[in-house]
Protein backbone atom coordinates (compact mmCIF):
# COMPACT_ATOMS: atom_id res chain seq x y z
CA UNK A 1 0.00 0.00 0.00
CA UNK A 2 2.87 2.20 0.95
CA UNK A 3 4.60 1.79 -2.33
CA UNK A 4 1.64 1.86 -4.45
CA UNK A 5 0.54 4.97 -2.62
CA UNK A 6 4.17 6.84 -3.12
CA UNK A 7 3.86 5.34 -6.62
CA UNK A 8 1.25 7.47 -7.32
CA UNK A 9 2.30 10.46 -5.32
CA UNK A 10 5.06 10.60 -7.90
CA UNK A 11 3.54 10.37 -10.88
CA UNK A 12 1.27 13.06 -9.44
CA UNK A 13 4.12 15.29 -9.10
CA UNK A 14 6.18 14.41 -12.90
CA UNK A 15 2.46 15.32 -14.25
CA UNK A 16 2.56 18.98 -12.40
CA UNK A 17 5.96 19.37 -13.46
CA UNK A 18 5.64 18.48 -17.05
CA UNK A 19 2.15 20.63 -16.51
CA UNK A 20 4.33 23.70 -15.33
CA UNK A 21 7.00 23.59 -18.23
CA UNK A 22 4.20 23.36 -20.78
CA UNK A 23 2.41 25.92 -19.26
CA UNK A 24 6.10 28.10 -18.51
CA UNK A 25 6.96 27.77 -22.20
CA UNK A 26 3.34 28.40 -23.49
CA UNK A 27 3.38 31.64 -21.45
CA UNK A 28 7.23 32.16 -23.27
CA UNK A 29 5.83 31.94 -26.44
CA UNK A 30 3.13 33.91 -26.02
CA UNK A 31 5.37 36.84 -24.45
CA UNK A 32 7.40 36.40 -27.41
CA UNK A 33 4.85 36.28 -29.81
CA UNK A 34 3.56 39.91 -28.08
CA UNK A 35 6.88 41.36 -28.05
CA UNK A 36 7.22 40.43 -31.83
CA UNK A 37 3.81 41.85 -32.25
CA UNK A 38 4.68 44.94 -30.32
CA UNK A 39 7.82 45.42 -32.21
CA UNK A 40 5.85 45.36 -35.58
CA UNK A 41 3.20 47.78 -34.51
CA UNK A 42 5.91 50.25 -33.28
CA UNK A 43 8.39 50.08 -36.06
CA UNK A 44 8.13 53.27 -38.17
CA UNK A 45 6.09 53.17 -41.83
CA UNK A 46 7.94 52.75 -45.01
CA UNK A 47 9.46 56.08 -45.74
CA UNK A 48 6.84 56.24 -48.87
CA UNK A 49 4.80 59.45 -47.66
CA UNK A 50 7.66 61.38 -46.61
CA UNK A 51 8.40 61.07 -50.51
CA UNK A 52 5.36 62.13 -51.99
CA UNK A 53 5.76 65.11 -50.07
CA UNK A 54 8.89 65.87 -51.07
CA UNK A 55 7.63 65.51 -54.52
CA UNK A 56 4.94 67.64 -54.28
CA UNK A 57 7.12 70.26 -52.79
CA UNK A 58 9.32 69.94 -55.44
CA UNK A 59 6.67 69.98 -57.65
CA UNK A 60 5.14 73.74 -55.77
CA UNK A 61 8.40 75.01 -55.92
CA UNK A 62 9.50 73.88 -59.77
CA UNK A 63 5.64 76.00 -60.27
CA UNK A 64 6.45 79.00 -58.54
CA UNK A 65 9.58 79.12 -60.50
CA UNK A 66 8.23 78.59 -63.92
CA UNK A 67 5.54 81.33 -63.22
CA UNK A 68 8.12 84.08 -61.37
CA UNK A 69 10.10 83.27 -64.71
CA UNK A 70 7.12 83.70 -66.91
CA UNK A 71 6.09 87.03 -65.20
CA UNK A 72 9.56 88.47 -65.59
CA UNK A 73 9.29 87.21 -69.82
CA UNK A 74 5.80 88.94 -70.74
CA UNK A 75 7.51 92.38 -68.19
CA UNK A 76 10.33 92.16 -70.93
CA UNK A 77 8.23 91.70 -73.77
CA UNK A 78 5.89 94.54 -72.22
CA UNK A 79 8.49 96.44 -72.11
CA UNK A 80 10.06 95.83 -75.28
CA UNK A 81 6.68 96.67 -77.18
CA UNK A 82 6.43 100.01 -75.03
CA UNK A 83 9.91 100.68 -76.47
CA UNK A 84 9.59 99.90 -79.39
CA UNK A 85 6.12 100.66 -80.53
CA UNK A 86 4.16 102.23 -78.04
CA UNK A 87 6.88 105.11 -77.34
CA UNK A 88 7.01 106.33 -80.79
CA UNK A 89 3.64 107.06 -81.03
CA UNK A 90 3.89 109.41 -77.36
CA UNK A 91 6.67 111.53 -79.14
CA UNK A 92 4.21 112.57 -81.50
CA UNK A 93 4.15 116.18 -81.16
CA UNK A 94 0.86 116.81 -79.18
CA UNK A 95 -0.34 119.53 -81.45
CA UNK A 96 -0.27 117.49 -84.07
CA UNK A 97 -2.51 114.88 -82.75
CA UNK A 98 -4.94 117.87 -81.27
CA UNK A 99 -5.08 118.83 -84.80
CA UNK A 100 -5.85 115.31 -86.52
CA UNK A 101 -8.99 114.83 -83.62
CA UNK A 102 -10.04 118.47 -84.72
CA UNK A 103 -9.68 117.48 -88.04
CA UNK A 104 -11.93 114.35 -87.24
CA UNK A 105 -14.79 116.21 -85.23
CA UNK A 106 -14.89 119.03 -87.35
CA UNK A 107 -15.75 117.41 -90.67
CA UNK A 108 -17.63 114.67 -89.04
CA UNK A 109 -20.38 117.40 -88.01
CA UNK A 110 -19.96 119.19 -91.69
CA UNK A 111 -20.85 115.68 -92.82
CA UNK A 112 -24.18 115.68 -90.62
CA UNK A 113 -25.17 118.34 -90.38
CA UNK A 114 -27.40 120.39 -93.38
CA UNK A 115 -30.37 122.36 -93.78
CA UNK A 116 -32.79 122.41 -97.35
CA UNK A 117 -32.32 126.63 -96.59
CA UNK A 118 -28.58 126.31 -97.54
CA UNK A 119 -27.22 122.93 -99.11
CA UNK A 120 -25.03 124.45 -100.62
CA UNK A 121 -23.42 125.98 -98.67
CA UNK A 122 -23.70 122.79 -96.34
CA UNK A 123 -22.15 120.69 -98.68
CA UNK A 124 -18.79 122.92 -99.87
CA UNK A 125 -18.03 123.27 -96.32
CA UNK A 126 -18.27 119.27 -95.77
CA UNK A 127 -16.21 118.87 -99.24
CA UNK A 128 -13.52 121.17 -97.60
CA UNK A 129 -12.84 118.59 -95.74
CA UNK A 130 -13.01 115.24 -97.72
CA UNK A 131 -10.45 114.35 -99.99
CA UNK A 132 -9.62 111.35 -102.25
CA UNK A 133 -12.36 108.37 -103.58
CA UNK A 134 -14.55 109.47 -100.21
CA UNK A 135 -14.64 112.78 -101.62
CA UNK A 136 -16.07 111.58 -105.03
CA UNK A 137 -18.42 109.16 -103.16
CA UNK A 138 -19.63 112.58 -100.92
CA UNK A 139 -20.35 114.34 -104.20
CA UNK A 140 -22.89 111.38 -106.15
CA UNK A 141 -24.28 110.91 -102.60
CA UNK A 142 -25.35 114.11 -102.01
CA UNK A 143 -26.17 115.31 -105.36
CA UNK A 144 -28.44 111.63 -105.87
CA UNK A 145 -29.74 111.35 -102.45
CA UNK A 146 -29.54 114.02 -99.51
CA UNK A 147 -30.75 116.80 -101.86
CA UNK A 148 -33.61 115.86 -103.24
CA UNK A 149 -35.08 114.11 -100.22
CA UNK A 150 -33.61 117.25 -98.31
CA UNK A 151 -35.84 119.65 -100.48
CA UNK A 152 -38.49 117.18 -100.67
CA UNK A 153 -39.22 116.66 -96.99
CA UNK A 154 -37.25 120.05 -95.50
CA UNK A 155 -34.91 117.87 -93.93
CA UNK A 156 -32.48 119.44 -91.60
CA UNK A 157 -29.93 117.41 -89.60
CA UNK A 158 -27.92 118.92 -86.58
CA UNK A 159 -25.01 117.07 -85.50
CA UNK A 160 -22.81 117.02 -82.07
CA UNK A 161 -19.38 115.43 -81.35
CA UNK A 162 -19.65 114.44 -77.54
CA UNK A 163 -16.41 112.33 -77.43
CA UNK A 164 -12.92 112.08 -80.21
CA UNK A 165 -10.01 109.96 -78.95
CA UNK A 166 -6.98 109.44 -81.38
CA UNK A 167 -6.58 105.47 -82.40
CA UNK A 168 -3.74 105.42 -84.77
CA UNK A 169 -1.67 107.63 -85.76
CA UNK A 170 1.42 107.64 -88.53
CA UNK A 171 3.18 110.02 -90.78
CA UNK A 172 0.46 111.35 -93.07
CA UNK A 173 -2.59 109.15 -91.76
CA UNK A 174 -4.61 108.65 -88.55
CA UNK A 175 -7.59 106.91 -87.35
CA UNK A 176 -9.99 108.74 -85.36
CA UNK A 177 -13.13 107.10 -83.29
CA UNK A 178 -15.60 109.74 -83.24
CA UNK A 179 -18.93 109.41 -80.89
CA UNK A 180 -21.84 111.71 -81.79
CA UNK A 181 -25.31 112.78 -81.64
CA UNK A 182 -27.56 113.82 -84.43
CA UNK A 183 -30.82 115.54 -84.28
CA UNK A 184 -33.44 115.30 -87.25
CA UNK A 185 -36.36 116.89 -88.25
CA UNK A 186 -38.77 116.79 -91.31
CA UNK A 187 -41.84 118.50 -92.58
CA UNK A 188 -43.85 115.08 -91.47
CA UNK A 189 -41.52 114.96 -88.35
CA UNK A 190 -41.16 118.48 -86.73
CA UNK A 191 -39.89 117.46 -83.43
CA UNK A 192 -36.53 116.48 -83.28
CA UNK A 193 -35.47 112.60 -83.75
CA UNK A 194 -32.06 111.66 -81.74
CA UNK A 195 -29.47 109.26 -82.97
CA UNK A 196 -26.45 108.13 -81.43
CA UNK A 197 -23.33 106.40 -82.99
CA UNK A 198 -19.79 105.64 -82.99
CA UNK A 199 -17.56 106.28 -86.44
CA UNK A 200 -14.01 105.60 -87.36
CA UNK A 201 -12.68 108.41 -88.93
CA UNK A 202 -9.94 107.86 -91.46
CA UNK A 203 -7.79 110.91 -92.52
CA UNK A 204 -4.76 111.74 -94.86
CA UNK A 205 -2.45 114.65 -94.60
CA UNK A 206 -2.84 116.80 -97.92
CA UNK A 207 -0.55 119.24 -98.51
CA UNK A 208 -0.11 120.02 -94.94
CA UNK A 209 -4.03 119.56 -93.84
CA UNK A 210 -5.72 116.48 -92.81
CA UNK A 211 -8.71 115.27 -94.43
CA UNK A 212 -10.99 112.35 -94.77
CA UNK A 213 -10.58 109.67 -96.82
CA UNK A 214 -12.72 107.24 -95.05
CA UNK A 215 -15.90 107.06 -93.06
CA UNK A 216 -17.03 104.24 -91.13
CA UNK A 217 -19.84 103.87 -88.69
CA UNK A 218 -19.03 101.36 -85.94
Amino acid sequence: MTTNGTADVTGMDETDVETEKVTDESVDAATHNDDATTETETQPEPPGGVVRQSVRWARARLGVILLVTALIASAGVATWLYFERYQPKQQTDPSVARAVVNAASDGTVALLSYSPESLDKDFATAKSHLSGDFLSYYNQFTEQIVAPAAKQKSLKTTAHVMRAGLSEIHADTAVVLVFVDQSTTSKDHPDPSMASSGVLVTLTRVDGQWLITKFNPV
